[in-house]
């Protein structure tokens, strides 16, 4: 694993060796190290010798394909996250990758920049937490991380599951935006609208005035932020 102030390494495996030339031109070009595989085999080679902090992982290749990867590292408790990449793309197959393993799954063709976001998110929520205080407060409200419980003035507010995933989201990265990619639930193949409607249904528990929110806000261009103000 990278080292603090280190570049994240990936390891690209795919046996399409101008998608791997592309994906390693583009990601070093972000700051990444990159190792590339032509295989499974290849790719567990490199892994004999070097530790990884992400695998991009193409489901069809010839021998074993990247499902069959993906299972045997996690049958072996290996815990480096896994971003599945495939020309596959109904519920189903998004399904039996996330089952075998993968931390998300992304389908061909796909843009540079949701590739990044993606590889942004993940590395993020698998980096070792810094120690930050168990509550964020905003306001009249505080949240605890962990329980994922919201007060406002002492008294609870209830939350869906998918709202106290966002606001858990937000409130560890207090103050810094959030785009719409990593917002969208692990998995799901969310649009920009479903994220927005999301927001505002939290928005409804949080603001005194949702269509001028004070905590949770837009900054254009770049996502959602919760604000301590």
């Amino acid at each position: 694993m990278a080292q603090s102030g280190e570049p994240a390494h990936l390891l690209i495996v795919d046996d399409d060796r101008r998608i791997r030339e592309l994906l390693r031109s583009y990601l070093t070009g972000h700051g990444f190290r990159v190792t590339m595989a032509a295989s499974a085999a290849e790719a567990r080679l490199a892994m004999t010798g070097l530790s990884f902090d992400l695998l991009i992982l193409d489901i069809m290749m010839p021998g074993e394909s990247g499902l069959d990867l993906a299972a045997a590292l996690r049958k072996d408790n290996q815990a480096v996250p896994v971003l599945m990449l495939s020309a596959l793309a109904e519920t189903e197959d998004r399904i039996r990758g996330l089952l075998a393993g993968s931390d998300d799954y992304l389908s061909k063709p796909f843009e540079p920049q949701e590739l990044l976001l993606r590889i942004q998110n993940i590395l993020r929520r698998s980096a070792v937490p810094l120690e930050r205080p168990p509550e964020v407060r905003f306001g009249p409200f505080a949240f605890h991380l962990s329980r994922g419980e919201l007060r406002r003035d002492g008294e609870p507010v209830k939350l869906t599951a998918s709202e106290r995933d966002l606001l858990r989201l937000l409130a560890g990265r207090l103050g810094e935006p959030a785009s719409r990619a990593e917002l969208s639930e692990p998995g799901a193949d969310e649009d920009a609208r479903s994220v927005d409607v999301r927001i505002n249904r939290l928005r409804q528990k949080l603001e005194d005035d949702p269509g001028n929110p004070v905590y949770l806000r837009t900054l254009r261009g770049a996502g959602y932020a919760l604000i301590a103000e």
